[in-house]
């Protein structure tokens, strides 16, 4: 017979361990999570993702919190999780409103890569939110992708993802609305809760942890090939028509897809273009 050990390992089952402890930024409890995550046709089925959580009732950023940890040799898979934050950010260093009530947490990842991967992570990140949020939502409602790794759900921004550089480790911020729809922003928002989903704060953490865990255990198989192929299911349809706000210009074009490395590839009346980084807008269709 199989031992209890080997089961658990088969079938994902997590091991919890929980603890309470003071630090000099505050109280935060401890949650370690242990998780074996089988990948259904990856070319290896043996990738363990341990993450170790840290909880926050209050931080001005998440991602500083991971980066502080990091600066003090905090191991990869280290979780900084806030219920509120006072400073948090996003892409291009804009303010990410953060009340009680949603999820907040930075990721710390040692893997290692070559800087020119660091976008991967972006769309491995997106997916994971996104299929957390989809086992969270009635059936008929499904998260949708937007490049380069906007989680939406019935064209409202849902979570938003920031990946930063710490040192040779990276930094996964991520936000999602669980129970509140941040007011004051220039886009249409939305939350598990508003679009028919039951969930807690804690218990969404729990599906994007085990959600993240079965990606990079894909990725590491199986490289970025298969997070492209599954990032561009849940995406704009090729022959979308999109806008990217530039630094410099605003360019619109047809959406083609993106490439080997994660760049959007958009046809334009001047020719194929290629963006690195932009904000992305879907524009209505003509007619």
């Amino acid at each position: 017979m199989q031992g209890k050990a080997e089961r658990a390992m088969r079938h994902g089952c997590q091991a919890v361990r929980r603890r309470v402890k003071g630090i000099a930024t505050g109280m935060w409890r401890k949650d370690r999570v242990s998780a074996t995550v089988p990948v259904e046709g990856s070319s290896r089925h043996d990738s363990m993702t341990a993450f170790d959580v840290r909880h926050y009732h209050e931080l001005g950023s998440t991602n500083d919190e991971a980066r502080r940890l990091i600066e003090s040799g905090a191991p990869h898979g280290t979780v900084v999780h806030a219920d509120q934050q006072t400073a948090g950010r996003g892409r291009f260093s804009r303010r990410w409103i953060s009340p009680p009530g949603n999820l907040y947490v930075s990721i710390a990842l040692r893997l290692g890569l070559p800087a020119a991967r660091n976008l991967e992570l972006g769309f491995l990140a997106a997916l994971a939110v996104a299929d957390a949020v989809d086992a969270l939502l009635p059936r008929q409602v499904r998260a949708t992708l937007k490049w380069p790794n906007d989680v939406l759900v019935r064209d409202g921004k849902i979570a938003g993802i920031l990946l930063e550089q710490a040192g040779d480790a990276l930094i996964l911020g991520i936000g999602l609305n669980v129970l509140h729809a941040p007011s004051g922003v220039s886009y249409r928002v939305s939350t598990i809760v508003g679009c028919g989903g039951l969930a807690t704060v804690d218990g969404t953490r729990e599906k994007l942890l085990d959600a993240l865990g079965r990606w990079l255990a894909i990725w590491e198989a199986d490289g970025f090939a298969a997070v492209r192929g599954a990032w561009l299911a849940r995406a704009h349809p090729p022959g979308s028509s999109l806008g990217v706000r530039l630094a410099d210009r605003f360019v619109t074009g047809l959406f083609i897809g993106i490439d080997t490395d994660g760049t959007l590839l958009l046809d334009t009346p001047q020719g194929r273009a290629r963006i690195v980084a932009g904000d992305v807008t879907v524009e209505a269709a003509a007619g």
